[in-house]
């Protein structure tokens, strides 16, 4: 298969991965190195347990187009200790953490108690207000109470992602009111995402950003197999047909749109 860009050799923005996943270990380094050749220009890692946060400082240190998200997710959230939220907030301050995340309310499994997930939500919440660094945003099965502690909480703060999209159309025109870019990952390419693609079609292309969130949700042709940003052009090629645009166009507009939000330089 011949992706687009390998004409072209432009450059895509990833701005959801977890590349200190086990699933990694084997060849991370050597398909980390693939990356920019790829296209790929640059990637930001996010946190979710606090072993993955570490994880993440190593990884931005290592190679240089890679940025990272510091928070707990909520399946992770009981593990947020006093001491470990000062930490948080000194790796805010890290020139190469350019967010607060992956941070949210997950009703799915239910790890945590749903008033823990809340409160660790909202404090983390305020920490990206006081550092003043946009967020990414989980939720699962978690559509009203999370919609209205953002409105609550952070509207017209500092911006962010509403992480791996999957509410309704009309949600998402509500978050893009409120200043949040909606992240589209491999979903998009399913058969059965019509609710996504729907979205995409009704959210205008300057409020989306593309994401892969591996190594999980890989798109078709590769779904159920390992993900990896490599696969972005298949995302990016989905957006272009429901917009009615080119792949061109539509990296072009994320690329600037992952950059304003993650305040990066175009």
């Amino acid at each position: 298969m011949l992706f687009y860009h390998e004409k072209d050799k432009k450059m895509i923005f990833e701005t959801h991965a977890h590349y200190n996943d086990r699933k990694f270990d084997e060849d991370r380094d050597k398909l980390l190195a693939t990356l920019p050749e790829a296209g790929i220009g640059r990637v930001v890692n996010i946190s979710a347990s606090w072993k993955d946060l570490l994880n993440t400082l190593q990884l931005i240190e290592k190679y240089p187009y890679f940025y990272g998200a510091v928070g707990l997710h909520p399946d992770h959230i009981g593990d947020l200790t006093e001491e470990r939220f000062q930490m948080i907030r000194d790796y805010c301050r890290l020139e190469k953490v350019v967010a607060v995340g992956e941070i949210g309310l997950d009703y799915h499994w239910d790890v945590e108690p749903r008033e823990t997930q809340k409160e660790g939500f909202i404090r983390q919440l305020k920490l990206s207000i006081e550092e003043n660094l946009p967020v990414v945003i989980h939720s699962r099965d978690a559509v009203k109470d999370t919609f209205d502690i953002m409105k609550g909480e952070h509207a017209g703060t500092t911006g962010g992602i509403i992480h791996c999209f999957s509410a309704s159309k009309e949600i998402a025109k509500e978050y893009v009111k409120l200043g949040y870019y909606i992240g589209v990952g491999g979903v998009v390419t399913f058969k059965n995402s019509r609710v996504l693609k729907e979205v995409v079609e009704s959210t205008p292309l300057e409020a989306i950003v593309v994401e892969t969130d591996c190594p999980y949700l890989a798109p078709v042709p590769y779904r159920g197999k390992r993900n990896s940003s490599l696969y972005l052009p298949l995302i990016i090629e989905k957006i272009a047909e429901i917009k009615g645009c080119s792949p061109e166009k539509v990296e072009e507009v994320t690329w600037e749109n992952a950059c304003r939000v993650y305040r990066l330089p175009v």
